[in-house]
């Protein structure tokens, strides 16, 4: 039987790092309905509703990888570092709990891209043989801890076998 959920949550600079990667990105895809409205369709003689319907999905799209979307996921990460297992639970619709016997863990590392290293953030990535899991948004203070007490734990269980 599963114990609780896990009691660790990730960082809440996680809001601002995702607000930021989502307003990015949106304004990247932004300048494709942009671009058919003034350039392609006169060029062409195409419609230019198909651009402002472009214009409106992108909208819509932004305002959820922006500021919708952080707020869930914020809300339902959690993970949970034990003697014996990674317990990581995460999803907006649906809830995904995975446990990762430490006897199975072969590496962990930490990676951060230039948005979240602004925000002092990184991931977590623990690796199994068959598969890599993470933890998204942690200090990076506590991301290197983790990374350290993870290693630990699993080369005593890699010894224990």
């Amino acid at each position: 039987m599963l114990e609780s959920e896990p009691s660790e949550r990730i960082d809440s600079r996680a809001l601002k790092s995702w607000f930021v990667s989502g307003l990015l990105i949106g304004i990247v895809i932004f300048s494709i309905p942009v671009a058919y409205i003034f350039l392609v369709s006169p060029a062409w003689n195409l419609p230019r509703n198909w651009g402002w319907i472009g214009i409106a999905l992108v909208t819509v799209f932004t305002l959820w990888s922006a500021v919708i979307a952080p707020q869930l996921r914020i809300r339902f990460w959690r993970y949970e570092i034990r003697e014996n297992e990674v317990d990581i639970q995460n999803g907006i619709f649906i809830i995904r709990r995975t446990l990762i016997p430490m006897v199975r863990i072969q590496h962990v590392d930490t990676e951060h891209g230039p948005v979240m290293r602004f925000f002092g953030l990184a991931t977590l990535r623990i690796s199994t043989a068959a598969t890599d899991h993470y933890i998204p948004a942690l200090s990076r203070e506590k991301a290197a801890e983790l990374m350290g007490e993870i290693a630990a734990l699993a080369r005593v269980s890699d010894e224990d076998v």
